[in-house]
């Protein structure tokens, strides 16, 4: 089987009618390189019809185009073209004749070419996808995901047809159950060899077998094979090893297919005294919720920014993901599978009960099956995936019928994989939504309906914890839950211990919770053996339901959204360009990973206001002793550690000391005045310095650093240079108070795919080589075109640039865009 990346050579444009193309309506066509995000170049206007939720972009039906030639010796081979997301109801014409539908944005599938194609010609491939009021965050539109070409024999291996088991893993050996499913294409009996070798992390081969398999014309079969490993490395997220299956079909002394296949051999057990348990050993899951889009590249799913990602997740303490909500890429599962992040695999945010005007509920009933058994098929041999979770606040999940439908989504989930566990994010509230709406509607209270389900559960904050633990909702959740492995609870810690004793063979995971309570919920974690972990919202922001996390006054309007020009969701433990916000090192302090204080320092442009409660929020804080305010100004300094206790000091006087650690949720807080020089945490234990950390005034902006995360590219679709842009004064402190416009220029084999900073309320486009700067620091995001290497210049006025030279090494031959021929 040859797979070749089929991102090359597309262009998108605004789609219209073919009656409006007539009369010149439509725009010139862009040419691009996949994957892609029609939206995000968009301009943002405030009254967008999808407001906030959308992040203020307009909606839209975007037409992608690709021409390709297909030599005239191809007629045997068969060939098909793989998406792995188009976001969507994406329809698929080649050569003017429609060849595929999906509605799903999240769903990989394969359009086959062979009954369109025209050989030893040129043939067009066209992909219309729309976005339009069907989601509740910023999804993006067009072809965001890679698309691969894949060209084989009649005899082959079936697309997603190798699984890998490991039914038996003991000391000193484990078992691998390999089963290939395998095509005939031809018009004859066809016997063919099949080889499977198993090769480890080395890429040794330390096992093999050989079967014969006989098919009929268009017929199919499984091939079943047994290999034992010696010794084998148990896959974790300490030490993620993969093996790999090397497939190979041979008919009459010919190869016809060959397939590599990773995977890893872990073993996954569940139970509410040992909890969760990978390879015989408990871990508690650190767990962030993460959306899928990129930031500053929109939704566009580059291999390199997903893996960036999870990298970033890791060192900031997480060691396992929820997509949210939604099948992560394919790219970023390869990810956790090499980093060591486990997974919780999601399908849907909604079945049958609409969320949005035009969601995926309009297509459910028909498409749940098949987007389901896409899901399970390609992801199956990713040996992060631990979970797989058949929905999000479903409202259907507190009516018994509703549950009914959760029952068929969990079986056919098992009936394609049972050796993973079935999960649900349910939040009891909004089970019961309609029940509290009546409620507080008799009451005569607010029901934010304007707002939908958030806005509900922001009216309601004071008593949603409590209608998630009553009785109404332990009766009218029952069913759904005893569907599941593992009780997934959003926002529904009130449930911890009271389903303790309610119900003792439930095991509970919190799939959803509120950062400004981890303390809280890790203790929980901690001390209670049912309760297997936590899950964040979120650990990386995403663009749309802006605002959600700001930290809000008293005398702002009190409402949901955030106005324009707030672009961001604000929740994430890291910002859209993957710095690092304070509640990371809150959170890194909290689960015992981190050590040393954290000093974070509250803007004091707003001291003295009435800060309201905020579900999603952090204080506005900063690691920073570098503000435009007169000395002795007010100022709150928060210092999070595990320390019994932390001194503060400013320029060399105490400021006093706080009790800290486990006892007192690792954080002490002092209301000082502001002197520039220096600020020292100083964290004790049994009367002794443990720790400290050291903040100093930066002085004005003198020069730009700029710091590529690898100097050396590929060639190819997948790669990305992340350049990290500072602001810094003369001695390198970073100047976090100096922002200002700053442009970058690129020359040589790359182009400028985003550049951007990480603030919340931004009017600027992430599209343009200029934008301004957000606490001293942007970020600029570089793609390769071709080998040879690509020059960097970052300057702003007043300021000494910088330069940096990036290396593209030529692409790897299995990228090139030359069809084989048989």
């Amino acid at each position: 089987m040859t797979r070749i990346s089929f991102n090359a050579n597309w262009t998108v444009r605004p789609k219209v009618s073919p009656y409006a193309q007539l009369q010149g309506q439509h725009q010139d066509a862009t040419a691009i390189t996949l994957p892609h995000d029609a939206l995000i170049r968009a301009a943002r206007v405030a009254d967008a019809p999808t407001g906030g939720r959308n992040a203020y972009f307009p909606g839209g039906v975007f037409e992608y185009e690709k021409t390709f030639d297909v030599p005239a010796g191809n007629t045997e081979l068969r060939m098909a073209v793989e998406f792995d997301g188009v976001y969507r109801d994406a329809m698929v014409f080649v050569n003017g004749v429609f060849a595929a539908q999906r509605p799903n944005g999240y769903s990989a599938f394969v359009v086959e070419l062979d009954p369109y194609l025209l050989y030893g010609q040129p043939n067009t491939i066209r992909v219309d996808a729309r976005s339009h009021d069907d989601s509740r965050w910023y999804t993006g539109a067009g072809i965001y995901r890679n698309t691969t070409l894949i060209v084989t024999d009649p005899v082959h291996v079936a697309d997603h047809g190798i699984r890998v088991t490991t039914p038996t893993i003991e000391p000193g050996h484990a078992v691998t159950v390999v089963a290939t499913q395998v095509e005939n294409g031809r018009r004859h009996r066809v016997t063919a060899t099949l080889t499977t070798e198993l090769l480890d992390d080395t890429d040794r081969v330390i096992n093999l077998d050989r079967s014969p398999v006989t098919l009929r014309p268009g017929g199919s079969a499984a091939v079943r094979q047994r290999l034992l490993v010696d010794q084998p490395r148990l896959w974790s997220v300490d030490s993620p090893t993969l093996y790999k299956i090397r497939t190979t079909l041979e008919i009459d002394g010919r190869i016809a297919d060959a397939v590599s296949t990773p995977f890893g051999i872990r073993r996954i057990d569940v139970d509410p005294v040992r909890g969760l348990r990978i390879n015989g050993e408990t871990i508690k899951l650190r767990g962030a919720c993460v959306h899928h889009d990129n930031g500053l590249l929109g939704a566009a799913t580059i291999s390199r920014a997903e893996e960036r990602r999870i990298e970033l997740l890791r060192a900031a303490g997480f060691n396992a993901i929820r997509s949210s909500h939604n099948p992560l890429s394919e790219a970023m599962l390869d990810a956790c599978d090499r980093l060591g992040m486990l997974v919780m695999d999601e399908t849907f945010d909604m079945w049958l009960e609409g969320k949005s005007s035009f969601d995926y509920s309009l297509n459910f009933a028909e498409w749940w099956e098949r987007d389901v058994e896409a899901m399970v098929q390609r992801d199956f041999n990713h040996a992060s995936v631990i979970f797989y979770s058949i929905g999000n606040e479903i409202l259907e999940t507190g009516d018994p019928l509703g549950s009914e439908w959760g029952r068929r989504l969990a079986e056919k989930v098992r009936s394609l994989d049972d050796t993973r566990l079935v999960t649900n994010g349910v939040n009891g509230f909004v089970s019961v939504l309609r029940d509290v709406v009546e409620m507080m509607g008799a009451a005569g209270g607010d029901q934010g309906a304007a707002g939908g389900v958030n806005d509900a559960m922001t009216s309601a904050a004071d008593f949603m914890n409590q209608v998630s633990a009553s009785p109404l909702v332990t009766e009218r959740t029952a069913e759904s839950f005893s569907i599941l492995d593992v009780a997934g609870l959003n926002y529904g810690d009130g449930r911890y211990v009271l389903d303790r004793d309610l119900f003792p063979n439930r095991v509970i995971v919190g799939s959803e919770t509120f950062p400004t309570k981890i303390a809280e919920y890790w203790r929980l974690v901690l001390e209670n053996s049912h309760l297997i972990g936590d899950f964040t919202w979120t650990g990386w922001d995403y663009l749309g339901e802006v605002g959600v996390g700001r930290v809000r006054y008293a005398d702002d309007p009190q409402v949901f959204e955030a106005p324009y020009p707030w672009i961001t969701s604000w929740t994430g433990d890291i910002d859209i360009t993957g710095v690092r916000r304070s509640m990371s090192y809150y959170r890194e302090t909290v689960f015992g990973l981190r050590h040393t204080p954290y000093i974070a320092v509250l803007r004091p442009d707003n001291h003295g206001r009435t800060v309201m409660p905020g579900l999603w929020s952090w204080s506005d804080s900063l690691a920073s002793w570098t503000w435009d305010s007169p000395a002795e100004s007010p100022i709150d300094v928060e210092v999070y550690s595990d320390a019994d206790e932390v001194e503060l000091l400013v320029n060399g006087k105490s400021k006093g000391t706080r009790l800290t650690g486990y006892a007192h949720d690792f954080i002490a807080r002092w209301n000082i005045a502001y002197e520039p020089g220096e600020i020292i945490a100083r964290a004790i234990t049994d009367g002794q310095e443990v720790a400290r950390t050291v903040l100093r005034t930066a002085g004005p902006a003198a020069r730009i650093s700029a710091t590529a995360d690898r100097t050396l590219l590929n060639d190819d679709h997948h790669d990305l240079a992340f350049i990290a842009i500072e602001l810094h004064d003369e001695h390198g402190a970073l100047a976090s108070q100096a922002d200002r416009a700053v442009s970058v220029e690129i020359e040589g084999s790359g182009v400028l795919q985003a550049f951007g900073s990480g603030r919340p309320d931004n009017a600027e486009s992430y599209s343009v080589g200029h934008h301004t700067s957000f606490d001293g620091r942007l970020l600029a995001i570089i793609r390769p075109t071709g080998p040879g290497q690509i020059e960097v210049r970052v300057r702003a006025d007043g300021l000494e640039p910088a330069e940096l030279l990036i290396e593209v090494a030529p692409a790897p031959e299995n990228l090139s865009d030359q069809l084989p021929t048989l």
